[in-house]
């Protein structure tokens, strides 16, 4: 479980707050999805999440352990895929993935069985002793996924891990997060690609502006969406047309991708209250 309670950052250079007030509890045995725009807050939040920048106020725990006040224990706890797959170019693919077990301390064998059958359901195998260097992006990826459960940790945390994967990765990494899920395990991860959301996360909140928006299941988005239209359709109190407008929205709403959802969700945020 991950808990951020009351998160803020500012960044001081340009003074934009890039996440104001977020809490968010993100339980065991589910697959949460984090929406935004561009700039909405979500590497900052995963960032601040993971400790690799500090928060100007707010805490974060990682399965009950203060990311501050225990940083190294907590940090054992999650492996992350950040949104960018820099690597260290020289090392071969292999030399890395051990690297990375070294310093979470992997056995021999665990690390074996592990690489090797990550290596395989992303058909990396054949290129485990290549310098990381001369792989394309996509193949990075890949190989920071492996890395990033190479100690079989209990937190998955990834920010945009579908870009630059092939079809064949991209279903391989959907699988292994709902294997994760079902395991009993925690599954974070941000993504602008709303149909893979949409496919396979159980729980999802969105952010605008560093402000979060929504949290919930994409059926309570849909019943948020269907009583703001209904609302929206009472302008003349009692009158057929706004009864008749109050339904379609109402059906619009069950119908709508997640995407739609997501638009007029963020659009909504962003309209001034009088």
């Amino acid at each position: 479980m991950i808990e951020l309670r009351d998160i803020s950052k500012t960044y001081a250079k340009s003074g934009t707050k890039a996440v104001d007030s977020l809490t968010l509890q993100i339980p065991d045995g589910v697959i949460y999805g984090f929406l935004g725009p561009n700039g909405a807050g979500k590497t900052t939040t995963i960032r601040v999440m993971t400790g690799a920048i500090a928060a100007d106020s707010g805490s974060v725990t990682i399965d009950g352990i203060d990311l501050d006040k225990d940083p190294l224990e907590a940090k054992q706890r999650f492996g992350l895929v950040p949104d960018t797959p820099d690597l260290f170019s020289r090392l071969r693919a292999y030399e890395y993935l051990n690297f990375v077990a070294d310093v979470y301390k992997v056995s021999s064998a665990d690390r074996t069985s592990a690489i090797e059958g990550l290596a395989a359901r992303f058909e990396l195998s054949d290129v485990l002793k290549s310098p990381i260097g001369s792989m394309s992006r996509g193949m990075r990826m890949k190989l920071n996924l492996i890395a990033s459960l190479v100690h079989t940790p209990h937190n998955w945390i990834l920010d945009e891990p579908v870009v630059g994967l092939d079809p064949h990765s991209a279903f391989a990494l959907k699988e292994l997060m709902r294997e994760h899920a079902a395991a009993g395990g925690t599954v974070f991860f941000s993504t602008h690609v709303m149909e893979v959301a949409e496919r396979v996360c159980d729980e999802l909140a969105i952010i605008n502006k560093g402000k979060l928006i929504f949290t919930g299941s994409l059926e309570a988005l849909r019943e948020l969406r269907e009583s703001r239209g209904a609302k929206a359709g009472t302008g003349e109190a009692g009158t057929p047309v706004a009864a008749e407008a109050s339904t379609e929205a109402s059906a619009a709403a069950g119908d709508e991708s997640l995407e739609a959802l997501f638009l007029a969700l963020v659009e909504d945020s962003e309209v001034p209250t009088l």
